[in-house]
Formats: C-alpha cells, structure tokens, sequence
C-alpha cells in the first residue's frame, strides 16, 4: 500500500482580511511562524509517501506561483494539479483520486487541507498512518479532533465509539450553547482531513456524484506533462459542491478516528493570537494587553490603553478589531465588496490578465520605448545605435547592419499599429543610411560599420540580408514613398539566390554554414513580402525554406527542431547537433502556423503544435520564464534565459489560440498571459530592458541592446493581430493609437 498525501489549497480565507486576499490566501502567508500554512503542511505530510508515493497538491491557477515558489523554498518536489477555475472540495479531490489511481490503483491518499496548524507532525502521521490501514479496506477515514472549547468555528462528529469508529452523524457550525452541548455529548471537531483509497472515493462519487467524476476525469492531463500541469477546462463543468455534501453525508463507509493533538484551521485572527507566533512588524505597546499587531517593513504600530485588539496593516488597508469578533470580519469583507472592492485584493501585474497586460504593453510603447528610442537611440543622419545604457547613453559601438534593418522594422510596424509619434521620419531616415552605408554594389548588405560610419566587415552574412529584407517589406506595408524599395528587395534576393545550389538550402558565413536560425528570419521576409504584395518569388522561396524546416530542420520522432546540421542536412555531430533552443521552437512555431493557415496546410499546422510543445518544455518553474538552451532528450542545458525568448512564447501561444479547440484555447491564451508577465520582468519602467535573466535571480547589469526591440515589437505585433479575431476570451483589441 503506497500513500499518496494530498493538499488541497483551496478556501479564500476571508474572515484574515486584510492580510489574506484572492491572490494570496491565508495558506501561502506565515501565520504561525517563519513559514506559511502550506509550507508547514507539505514539511509534514511530505514522508508519509515515503519511496513509492508522492505528494500531490491541488490548488488555482491562479496561484500556481506561490505553490511552486514555495515547494521549492524546501526542496519538496510534488505532483502540482492547477484548477482552471475553483469548483470547491469535491472536484478537487476527485481529481487527485483520478490521478493518483492512473499512477497505482491501489494508492491510498490522505487528503489534507493547506491551512492547519498541527504543530506535532509525528502524531499527525501516525494518525494518517492508522486510518490508512482502514482506507485500504475501503472505508472514508475522517480525522475528528479531541475538542478543547466549545467552538463555533468548527462542524462537528457524532460517533459511534471512541478510537476508530463508524460516523453517526456530520453536524454544522453550532452556536456556543449547542457546541458546549456536543462537547458533553462526545462529539469531536470535524477537521476536514480524509483518508480514502483512490479507489473507494471513486466509486463513491460515481454513486453520489457522478457528474463531479466524469468533469475530473475529462479535464485529467496527460500522463507525462511534467509536475506542474493544468487541469483541462471539462474541469470546469463540476458541480460546485463540497466533499461533505457530494460523499461524506451519503456514504455508508464513513468512518472517524479520534485524534487528541492540537489543531487550529487558524480561521480568524483570534485562532492567530491563540497560536502565540502572529505578531509581525515593528510596534510599541503602552498599557495595551492581549493584542495581535501584524505590519509590513517599514511601519510602526502604536497602541495605547487598549484590550484584545487585532491590528492588522498592509500596503492598502488597515483592520482594527475585538479578537472575540473575529468571526466577523467576513462581515466586513462583504461590505467591501459593496462600497471599495479594489480592497478585496492587493494591485499586483503578477496576476494581471492578457487583456489589461495588452493595455499597459500598449502604454509603455507608445509612451516609453518608442520616443526613447527615437530620439536618444537614432543619430541625425538616421543611423541607429547599438545599446543604451541604463541613464540612457548612447555607446560608441561598430554598427550592425542587423540593428539598422531591425529598427527600420520597428518604426514602420510601429506605424502600422497606430503610433503617431514621427515614425514616418525615422524609418525614411533609416532607410537612407541603410542604403548609403551598409549596401555593397552587388545589391548585398555588409554586417558591419565602424562607429564613425565606415565599412569594417563586408561578409554578406544570410542573416543579415533576411533583416534588411524584413525591413524593406515592412516599410512598403506601412506606406513609405519610396519607389526603389521592391526592386531592392529582388536584387538582394537574387543575388542570394543566384550563389546558392538550385535546391535545398542556403549556406551562412561564419563557422556554421549550415544551420536553421538564418532560414527562419528568410521565411519571416518572405512572408512579410507576399503579404506587402511582392512578386511569386517570395512565396517559392518561403516554401522551399518549409520544405527544409519539415524534411530537415525538424526531427522527425521528437517534433523539435535543431539548430545546427551538416553538409548534407542531416543534424550536426557532438554537441551543437544536440542543443535546442526553446525560444527557436517558439520562433518556427509562429512562422509555421501562419504558413499552414495561408497554405491550407495540416502538415504545416501540426508541426507548429508540436514544436510548442517542445518549447515549453524549456519554461523554468521559478520564475516562470523561457530558458536559452536545452538538450535533445530535454534536459537543460543553460538556465540562463534572455529577453527574446518570452517574446517569441507570446506570440506563438497566441497565433495558435486562434485556430485552437475550447479547451486547448483557453490553455494557450493563459499560456499567452504568462509569457506577457514573464516579459514584463524585463523591462523597465523608462523604455528600456534587461536582457539576460540569470539562474540564481537578478540580471546581468549592461546596456539594454536595441536589438530587443525587434522582438518586442513583433510581439505586440501579434497581440493586436490576435485582438482582431473573434471568440478569443481575455483578448481585446489593442494599438499603438
């Protein structure tokens, strides 16, 4: 008999406003000591799984953060199932007993709630241990708790016995007069904690609930989605209803065991001062007894001449009140739902959604990174720079022909999405010193100029020439009035053309000649030049960049693609033909979903799927951000994570919630709010960004490359593409306007 411990986190903790709210419960707070509830829970039922169990934990989607972050703070590694919406107790433990009985059908789970207190975690155990044996028999163990007060918080067990015995009978919250009346009578508090066999709940639902069980099995997650997964919107369609009324009040085979240890569900801020570990913060006492005071860093508390005051502060709200009407402030809660709702939760982007992160993105274009890099980020003569510092100084770089075209794209697409700063001026600017300065006579582009202006590096680098393409065709499909802008995009294409084999692909400069980063930014050219209007030309080559990506790039049996390849394009030995980037895997997926959708192509359309699958395989848990590097067989190789990646995340995620069923739409768009945050942990509030992430937390202090920008404002390129289709929930349309 494996044990399968499992915590639910639900419960909104109302009645500890201020401190407990929506997005950070009272579970994930420390309430009783240095670590929060849910630590405290995962420190104590952690080995009741010993070698063949494992932990399971159930909580919101919402909160997935907290319980990753604070799992990890203990090195406590768990089975992490994420609601997409709370359906309460029932359907979260149906699908803890669906997944735990995919993995052992006889697994046993001791279902335990995040937010109790139970100081003595070897009585606890060996209580969960003695009603497992009962379990495995196929009785429902409830743990019913030894009453030290006539409490009015708790509901209550009538037994039939002492010890382990059947259940008589489930009673309510009594008031204090019918609570000293069940205390004299036997009754134990009912703690809310079960012990049951995957098994036995199952068929106990399929009797009493069924329609809870079919939503739980249907919204399961495959099998080897890794150890956070979200549960499929079916999911959603349960019964909102609790444990105690789908099962425990119906079944035949319930049963309690009498435990005397101490436990408090530290439901109210009275239960807090009882404990004697609530207090927090800085505060002074002047004849005033029996206070709790919690404050943020920073804040003093005072109090003068009081009694049995809870004070409780944060950034937004304050609550002063008699501990013994402590049940009360739900009271109060609902009155602020009424007169100041914004005070029901705290003002956090860590829980913003897509359509109001969309909305700030907007702004901080618009208002910050656009004019900046305009003016302090162009010279006179239209030649862009390479960085800025973080005080907004432009360094004396060579100068890349890549930052130049990517910029002109940045301007015109910005142009394009509404902007009505001088847009037209700077790309115009732009496009003249691309064409004076970085345009050799043959119709190529060099990669790169010294700081003053001169050519330094003539090689025509294939990367740089799909830039420079991209750029032009941007600029068309945004109106310049440039005649020449077409014909210099054919003479440039002909002119890789006319040095590269017939068929296959093209070569880069440089030290890996066959590889598919340079093909992927073509393919993005190509495209943009079919959609500006471009001759049949550009679609040929697009489709011979696809052709390779299907045939060569893409591993055949893994679904992701590769990096590096050989003369014959078949993958590269040793190491650089075993790294995949996730970014890359974001980047092709994009490309490739616009290109199934524009060439009706299924072929296309999966691989694009699959290669998402791939990349998200490379989103670290804390923080929730892209890596650069993985392995083939998945492992990481470079836990570092730069800006780009997140961006290409966003907009792969996106463009394949457009064509997605129900349920995969609704993963995929908040896929899509996740990378935005992830995004947003890199850029700053004046206009600029950090770029490389590192593993132990914090950035690497340097200028913020221009060459981000690119990135940054495809992304949100995308965003105002997916704001313009129909049925997308959490999107709205968004510009630059």
């Amino acid at each position: 008999m494996a044990l399968y411990p499992a915590i639910m986190c639900g419960g909104a903790g109302s009645r500890l406003w201020p401190a407990s709210r929506p997005s950070r419960p009272k579970q994930f707070i420390p309430l009783a000591g240095n670590r929060s509830l849910f630590q405290e829970t995962a420190a104590r039922v952690r080995p009741l799984a010993g070698d063949e169990g494992k932990l399971i934990v159930v909580g919101g989607l919402l909160h997935r953060d907290w319980i990753v972050e604070q799992l990890g703070e203990l090195e406590i590694e768990a089975q992490v199932l994420l609601e997409p919406e709370a359906r309460d107790s029932a359907a979260a433990m149906a699908a803890a007993a669906c997944w735990a009985a995919r993995q052992d059908p006889e697994a046993v789970i001791a279902f335990v709630a995040s937010d109790h207190h139970i100081p003595n975690h070897d009585a606890f155990r060996k209580a969960v241990v003695e009603a497992a044996e009962s379990a495995a028999a196929g009785r429902v163990v409830t743990l019913g708790v030894t009453p030290t007060e006539p409490s009015e918080a708790y509901g209550y067990i009538k037994t039939s016995g002492r010890g382990l015995s059947a259940v008589d009978a489930f009673v309510e919250k009594p008031d204090r007069v019918q609570a000293q009346a069940y205390i004299e009578a036997g009754y134990l508090w009912n703690s809310g904690n079960f012990i049951v066999s995957a098994a036995t709940l199952i068929d106990e639902l399929s009797t009493h609930a069924p329609a809870v069980l079919e939503a739980a099995r249907s919204g399961l997650p495959e099998l080897d989605g890794g150890q956070v997964q979200a549960l499929g919107s079916a999911f959603s369609a349960s019964p909102k209803i609790s444990i105690d009324y789908a099962v425990m009040e119906k079944t035949a085979r319930a049963s309690v065991l009498e435990v005397d240890f101490a436990w408090s569900d530290l439901g109210a801020w009275d239960a807090i001062a009882a404990s004697g570990e609530g207090d927090t913060g800085q505060h002074i006492f002047e004849d005033a007894e029996g206070c709790l005071v919690r404050a943020p860093d920073g804040v003093l508390v005072a109090a003068l001449g009081v009694r049995n005051l809870a004070i409780v502060v944060e950034d937004d709200a304050v609550l002063v009140c008699d501990l013994t009407q402590s049940q009360g402030v739900k009271k109060v809660v609902e009155r602020i739902k009424a007169t100041s709702p914004r005070h029901l939760d705290f003002e956090t982007a860590d829980k913003e959604g897509l359509a109001e992160g969309a909305a700030r993105f907007a702004d901080w274009l618009r208002m910050r990174a656009l004019p900046v890099w305009s003016s302090l980020g162009q010279a006179a003569d239209g030649a862009f720079a390479e960085s800025l510092s973080m005080d907004g100084r432009s360094l004396t770089l060579p100068r890349r022909a890549r930052v130049q075209a990517r910029q002109i794209f940045v301007y015109a697409a910005a142009g394009a999405d509404g902007w009505h700063g001088p847009w037209r001026g700077i790309v115009e600017r732009g496009l003249e010193r691309l064409y004076a300065d970085y345009l050799r006579p043959d119709g190529l582009c060099r990669t790169t100029l010294t700081a003053e202006g001169g050519p330094l590096d003539e090689t025509a680098y294939l990367y740089d020439q799909a830039f420079v393409l991209l750029a032009l065709a941007t600029a068309k499909a945004a109106g310049i009035e440039d005649p020449t802008l077409e014909g210099r995009a054919v003479t440039l294409r002909d002119a890789l053309l006319g040095g590269a084999p017939a068929t296959g692909g093209l070569t880069e400069a440089g030290e890996h000649p066959y590889q598919s980063n340079a093909h992927m930014h073509l393919l993005e050219a190509c495209l943009a030049w079919e959609t500006a209007g471009g001759d049949a030309g550009w679609a040929a080559l697009a489709d011979r960049v696809v052709d390779l990506a299907m045939t060569k790039f893409i591993d055949a049996e893994g679904g992701f693609l590769r990096e590096f390849f050989g003369a014959d394009w078949s993958p590269a030995t040793g190491e650089d033909g075993r790294l995949v980037e996730p970014g890359h895997q974001f980047e092709w997926a994009w490309l490739l979903a616009r290109v199934g959708r524009m060439r009706d192509r299924a072929d296309v359309s999966a691989a694009a799927l699959r290669l998402y699958g791939q990349g998200r395989r490379g989103v670290s848990e804390r923080p929730m951000i892209a890596v650069d590097a993985l392995n083939v067989d998945g492992t990481v190789r470079s836990r570092r994570a730069r800006l780009w990646p997140q961006t290409e995340w966003l907009k792969a995620s996106l463009i394949l919630a457009e064509t997605a069923t129900d349920g995969e739409r609704q993963r995929l768009m908040e896929d899509a709010a996740t990378a935005l945050r992830a995004l947003w942990l890199y850029l700053t509030p004046d206009g600029l960004w950090r770029d490389k992430h590192l593993p132990q937390g914090g950035f690497i202090d340097e200028p913020a490359p221009a060459s981000s920008l690119y990135h940054i404002v495809a992304a949100f390129g995308q965003l105002v593409e997916t704001g313009r289709s129909e049925g997308l929930r959490g999107m709205t349309e968004v510009s630059l306007g």
